[in-house]
């Protein structure tokens, strides 16, 4: 039976350190994952393609970023590394966008080495390194600063994309932003050197045992379908949002302009919902956010479209866009221990991006044949109200320990 690596002692100044690396890392990555809506329009064009192409290179995307290889990469030797070569890679994949001339190049810059970064850069490896950064009665308040700092980064990096774009072309905006990236990646460098503080040495298990209680766990399971559901949501509106902002004849400013009250008003709701989540039921926030972002998308479509109402949805769909992501990582480590929580959470964050490829795909795919959103959003009410419902049976609390068998 593996043994888990003994628990390094992390100061106080050391949590801060790691908390804040984690944030800028996943502010540069969500920022600009969420940012490449911006750029579908100026390279369908140029490749002289419709939606469905970019779309499917971004949905390709969403599935490696969610595989869960990264996170167990960081298990086994700390988020460092991890961290700093997927900063890079994100470099790299933005510079080989930036020179494409045709769809094969799209899909080796966008899907293939985005993807790979993002997996490295994004919520998985910093949620299981703060994780361990942290006491139990902060952790999901620490995870809900994670979460913000997604925010922030799609606040930050939508009108960066967009000022960029309209400056220097969509060639020059994301070699610019390349530079941006790999200058962050840099700042991985400031963190331990193992990256395994502070586990939780009572609730850790081998990972192929901890891998196997999570698949007979009917919660875990729920935990993976409701959070496809948040992929489907966040995907589909973050990459289809400017484009049905711009066919619906609002002026150009409001698509980056919804994007970045998004990121704003999601600060204040991860901030919020992840330090409820240390006090309240985190099923019960989820069904209640869930159910939240089916009841504002109705809206959204029964009211006429205008910049005013474009924007009121924005921010109301902000405060519940990236809250769910503190309470979901919050119950698996409840249930299974920090020791793998970048694996175990890895493969929740795996259903989301599943979730992610058929809203960016099905987006793309349902535009191109009808020219019209309109039986995408209706799905994403349905899976809205179906994952509100999926959480309210989660049990939170760690797992019985196993009994051994007797020995006659």
């Amino acid at each position: 039976m593996q043994e888990a690596p003994p628990a390094a002692k992390t100061t106080t100044r050391g949590g801060w350190i790691v908390v804040g690396v984690a944030a800028l890392m996943v502010l540069i990555a969500t920022g600009m994952s969420r940012s490449f809506g911006l750029f579908l329009t100026p390279i369908s064009e140029s490749l002289d393609t419709g939606r469905e192409v970019f779309s499917l290179a971004i949905a390709v995307q969403s599935i490696i970023y969610g595989l869960p290889l990264a996170g167990m990469l960081a298990d086994r030797i700390g988020a460092r590394w991890v961290i700093f070569w997927s900063g890079l890679i994100l470099a790299l994949g933005l510079l080989v966008t930036s020179v494409v001339t045709s769809v094969p190049g799209l899909f080796v810059g966008v899907a293939l080495l985005a993807g790979i970064a993002f997996s490295g850069t994004g919520f998985v490896v910093a949620l299981g390194a703060v994780g361990r950064a942290v006491p139990a009665h902060r952790r999901t308040a620490a995870f809900g600063i994670i979460a913000a700092a997604g925010s922030v980064g799609i606040l930050a990096m939508a009108p960066l994309s967009q000022s960029l774009i309209g400056a220097f072309g969509w060639q020059v905006a994301l070699q610019q932003l390349a530079v941006v990236v790999a200058v962050a990646a840099l700042t991985a460098l400031l963190l331990p050197a193992e990256g395994k503080a502070d586990i939780d040495s009572d609730a850790a298990l081998p990972m192929m045992k901890a891998l196997r209680r999570a698949r007979a766990s009917r919660s875990y399971l729920l935990l993976v379908s409701g959070f496809f559901v948040c992929g489907f949501h966040v995907s589909f509106i973050g990459t289809h949002l400017p484009a049905f902002l711009e066919d619906g004849g609002l002026d150009s400013w409001v698509a980056p302009a919804a994007l970045g009250l998004i990121g704003l008003f999601n600060i204040g709701g991860s901030l919020i919902f992840g330090s409820l989540g240390d006090r309240m039921r985190k099923r019960s926030l989820l069904a209640f956010l869930y159910s939240t972002r089916a009841v504002l998308m109705v809206v959204f479509l029964l009211v006429p479209l205008t910049a005013l109402s474009a924007l009121v949805f924005s921010a109301a769909i902000g405060v519940v866009w990236l809250a769910t992501v503190p309470l979901t990582s919050g119950i698996v480590a409840v249930i299974f221990g920090t020791r793998y929580l970048s694996t175990l959470f890895g493969i929740v964050f795996l259903g989301h991006q599943v979730g992610a490829f058929l809203g960016v795909w099905l987006g793309g795919r349902v535009f191109d044949t009808t020219g019209s959103y309109d039986s995408v959003w209706l799905i994403a009410i349905g899976l809205g109200i179906a994952s509100a419902l999926i959480h309210l049976p989660i049990k939170e609390g760690p797992l019985a320990p196993e009994v051994e068998p007797a020995v006659n």
